[in-house]
């Protein structure tokens, strides 16, 4: 076969990059109007041109091998040429694509969304999907471009970047804390029911050791969704431990012990090197960083409301 026949081509190169990107083949299809058929007989003749598998499989998806990484340094320089064609207004290249992330519940609806907004308003063309999840990192982030999770992740070929942190503290509702009295000590929170998450589907350990600081307090109102928490806690369940900056949003809503009991978690940001290397990607992780710093002192609790009734 002569030289020529055996170069790589550019078409099969933005294929590895979309693949590459998203760990899926069906994820890929969809983003460049292709079937699955189609995707993969581009990363077969790919693989033939240079000579070796550029992608293994894992358990939900793909994963670049050495090879798939050296390709895709020369796929995003094609990819890079492509984009310089289009600018818009400010003579700048246009960002699009879609970006997809996983973050808590509050996180996403707080920080996370805020944050697309901002990149929507700059880049109408980038698109982010948002998946509330409260777990830990994942070793295999098909599907994912960004993921935020509680507490410093172990991952491998990903890259972790600490956001910031944020408190939990206790809080109950202005009418229960009158017709069942305010604790005055940490003793005291065993006479009161704990809203928190269900510690049997409990999957981050931070967030597991959080209730340490107390006696073993019976459980109410329980849940894997902080803002069931938030609204049961207002709702007379009992005492909640919730984020400062969700529960701090609420007139109703009493922060208790605040000296006592102030626990901090910080949030973390993993995504794939090659992935933040995309431009929409990293205007999104930037606009996020920009937010985590616009709230600091919300999510520090500085900002707490209310006095517990006399």
């Amino acid at each position: 076969m002569a030289l020529s026949e055996r170069r790589p081509s550019a078409d099969d190169l933005l294929v590895l990059l979309a693949v590459g990107r998203s760990g899926r083949y069906s994820t890929a299809a969809e983003e460049l109007g292709l079937n699955h058929t189609t995707i993969s007989r581009r990363i077969a003749a790919l693989e033939q041109s240079i000579g070796g598998r550029v992608l293994a499989r894992v358990a939900g998806g793909w994963e670049l091998t050495e090879l798939g990484r050296e390709a895709l340094s020369a796929a995003e320089a094609v990819e890079s040429a492509v984009r310089s064609l289009t600018v818009h207004a400010g003579g700048q290249p246009e960002l699009e694509g879609v970006v997809r992330i996983s973050a808590t519940d509050g996180f996403s609806a707080y920080i996370a969304a805020p944050a697309a907004a901002e990149v929507q308003r700059s880049h109408p063309n980038v698109a982010v999907e948002i998946v509330a999840a409260t777990r830990r990192a994942t070793q295999q982030r098909s599907g994912l471009d960004i993921e935020v999770v509680v507490g410093e992740p172990k991952v491998h070929r990903a890259k972790a970047i600490r956001l910031g942190d944020y408190c939990l503290g206790l809080y109950g509702a202005r009418d229960y804390l009158v017709d069942n009295g305010t604790p005055a000590s940490i003793a005291e929170l065993a006479d009161y029911p704990l809203v928190y998450f269900i510690d049997s589907m409990l999957q981050v350990d931070d967030l597991d050791v959080a209730t340490s600081f107390a006696p073993a307090m019976r459980e109410s109102v329980t849940s894997t969704n902080v803002f069931v928490h938030v609204e049961a806690t207002r709702a007379a369940a009992g005492i909640g431990l919730l984020p400062c900056f969700m529960a701090d949003r609420h007139d109703d809503l009493v922060r208790v012990l605040a000296d006592e009991v102030a626990v901090q978690l910080t949030y973390w940001l993993v995504t794939r090197a090659e992935t933040l290397r995309r431009p929409e990607v990293a205007a999104v992780v930037d606009a996020i960083r920009a937010r985590m710093n616009d709230q600091r002192n919300v999510l520090s609790g500085a900002h707490g409301k209310g006095h517990p009734p006399k």
